[in-house]
């Protein structure tokens, strides 16, 4: 692991790769680093796909004697010939008999071909805004949110409540399992959201996402019965429309959940698919020719699947300003832009996969009626190939982050067995070291183009998972929102985070906030997420700043984010560590010009040598410093 942090480095970032945004044709310059120690190289190589053959692209490196003694900057020029520009490194170095020769891809150094898939890339599209690029995301699941304050009290029960609803008192336990967990409503409103914006603005938060808001047949509202209206319980279009409004005026942006994978079976469609085969809504849903049986999500009955070889479909739900993606990016109601639930699985169908067509058709929709919104798909494993390409600005995925980070901070044996673990038949949350969570991290992320990791989510927890207070040691929690404030990524907060809920499973995590009496009590990470949040709002390093990681031992991680105009180091840990070190050719410039950051965990102290750091802490906790900035041939700011 300690030769990997000592390797070569590129990492698609503003600092290796100046042109973010490049049009097609446009020719761009990429830089590589490399240590001192590796020997300076003799020739490197840009190794690019043009058409789907190789090209190569010699880079130049400093002049003898000029750079820095720790590590040389060696930049490129290549062209982006194609929509999608894939690209890695051939190193030729000094051997004892003769040129030895390396490649770095996304994954690492290698002494063998790498696979094309394992490259770099960078797509060829325009610019986000800037609020998609620097968001702070604060995730409502709006019936647990907070009742209005017109509302009944909140020891009252919802009155005047559909068929399938079981009202209850805001008080009551949430059913984590059961026929009755779909159907507990506790009344919260989007007007209830609205009342509350200034603790989200307070927490630092720059984007709402609100979980479905349609009409449906469960207090999740994935199972639409119309995407004509917001539901009733909820406030009905009037209370989106002064939601959206009052976030507005605070700067913060508001984003929606849409299903476009599958609809309830109440759902207007499906209704008429059954009732009249001849119909169009007929052919939005794999139906058997006697209307027995059909399609659905995971074989739930109550989720049919659409079939996205349907024009009319496509028509109705993605396609133009009168679609439904359009209509609620339009006035009266504003929305910023959407998530799309279960995106990975959208258009898939057995031997049938539209799913490209359908994230394009989205995104096309989107930038034709209202373009610089944002685009998010939910694709929960690996979402390297999902999240690939022009559509999506990023993913709403747990592989690279959520898992790894749990299971680095889990309480192991002391997790309960019937804790969900996404998904997996695995009882409870099994515990990794930190040089498992560097490398999980490091592998899952490397196949995304950097703008999509800089926007894809970190969440600690979503409403579909566990809490993380429920998976991890205590103070566990604390530290997962400094990396996920620290690593590249939009945080991510489920609303209670704040409050350090817990939750065996994402059903018994929405539970009703605790308003009045949670700020201030045990377990509550208000004041240290404002000052993460605060944090990273003033850093361009955690904002755009390139990654590296220095160290990792059991307990500890180190890293480094990178950038002209400041640099940050970061040591993280689950329990007291003590000599973890980090050499002197890993640092930027000088440790004599490092400020420390206070960070609101328990910390530690760092001895600084002729060859490195050695850094010793408590844990769970964190300590931070900042450096001077740092470019190619390794110059301070």
């Amino acid at each position: 692991m300690q030769e990997s942090f000592l390797a070569p480095h590129h990492d698609g970032s503003p600092l290796y790769v100046p042109q973010q945004s490049p049009s097609l044709g446009e020719e761009l310059v990429i830089r590589i680093r490399v240590p001192a120690l590796w020997g300076r190289p003799g020739r490197v190589f840009v190794r690019s796909l043009r058409d789907g053959e190789a090209h190569y692209d010699e880079a130049r490196g400093p002049s003898a004697g000029n750079g820095d003694a720790a590590w040389s900057w060696w930049e490129a020029r290549v062209t982006a010939v194609n929509p999608t520009l894939r690209y890695r490194f051939l190193l030729e170095l000094p051997g004892g008999d003769g040129p030895v020769h390396r490649w770095l891809g996304a994954v690492g150094i290698s002494t063998t071909d790498p696979a094309d898939r394992d490259d770099f890339r960078i797509d060829c599209r325009p610019a986000p805004p800037g609020w998609v690029q620097d968001a702070v995301v604060y995730q409502v699941f709006p019936d647990r949110f907070g009742r209005s304050a017109d509302g009944p009290p909140h020891d009252a029960v919802p009155r005047d409540l559909p068929e399938w609803a079981v009202g209850c008192a805001w008080h009551e336990p949430v059913q984590p399992h059961g026929g009755l967990t779909p159907r507990q409503v506790y009344g919260g409103t989007l007007d209830g959201v609205r009342e509350r914006l200034d603790h989200l603005a307070d927490l630092g938060a720059s984007v709402l996402y609100l979980t479905p808001f349609f009409p449906a047949r469960s207090n999740h509202r994935y199972d639409a019965t119309t995407f004509d209206v917001v539901d009733p319980l909820l406030g009905g279009d009037e209370a989106l429309v002064r939601l959206v409004g009052a976030a507005h005026e605070r700067g913060i942006a508001v984003i929606g959940d849409l299903t476009v994978n599958h609809t309830g079976d109440g759902h207007d469609w499906f209704l008429q698919a059954l009732a009249d085969p001849a119909s169009a809504e007929a052919d939005f849903y794999y139906v058997s020719d006697d209307g027995t049986e059909y399609a659905s999500w995971f074989g739930v009955p109550s989720l049919p699947k659409l079939d996205w070889s349907s024009a009319e479909l496509r028509r109705r739900f993605v396609e133009g300003p009168d679609s439904v993606v359009a209509r609620w990016l339009l006035p009266p109601f504003g929305l910023d832009g959407w998530r799309i639930d279960v995106a990975n699985m959208t258009g898939r169908h057995g031997a049938e996969d539209h799913s490209r067509e359908v994230a394009a058709l989205i995104r096309g929709t989107m930038d034709a009626v209202r373009p610089g919104l944002m685009l998010i798909a939910e694709s929960t494993g690996d979402a390297t190939e999902d999240l690939a390409g022009r559509a999506w600005d990023g993913g709403m995925t747990y592989s690279h982050f959520t898992r790894p980070l749990w299971q680095w901070l889990s309480r192991g044996a002391g997790v309960t067995a019937d804790l969900n673990f996404f998904g997996t038949p695995v009882r409870g949350v099994p515990r990794i070291e930190g040089r498992d969570l560097v490398s999980t991290h490091t592998a899952l992320a490397s196949g995304f183009s950097w703008r999509v990791r800089t926007q894809t989510l970190t969440a600690l927890n979503t409403h579909d998972t566990a809490r993380a207070a429920s998976v991890m040691i205590e103070g566990g929690p604390a530290v997962g929102l400094v990396l996920a404030c620290f690593l590249p990524g939009l945080p991510t907060l489920f609303a209670g985070d704040e409050f350090g809920l817990s939750g065996v499973n994402g059903e018994d995590s929405r539970t009703p906030l605790p308003w009045g009496a949670a700020d201030g009590a045990s377990g509550s990470l208000s004041a240290h997420l404002r000052s993460l949040t605060a944090l990273r709002e003033a850093s361009p390093a955690l904002r755009q700043g390139s990654v590296r990681w220095l160290a990792a031992d059991a307990d500890a991680v180190v890293l480094l984010r990178e950038h002209e105009e400041e640099c940050v180091l970061l040591v993280a840990a689950r329990a007291d560590y003590d000599g973890v070190r980090v050499p002197s050719g890993l640092l930027p410039g000088s440790w004599a010009d490092a400020e420390p950051i206070g960070l609101r965990l328990p910390g530690g102290g760092v001895v600084a040598g002729t060859d490195g750091l050695v850094f010793s802490g408590q844990g769970p906790g964190a300590q931070a410093w900042r450096l001077p900035g740092t470019g190619p041939g390794g110059r301070d700011r």
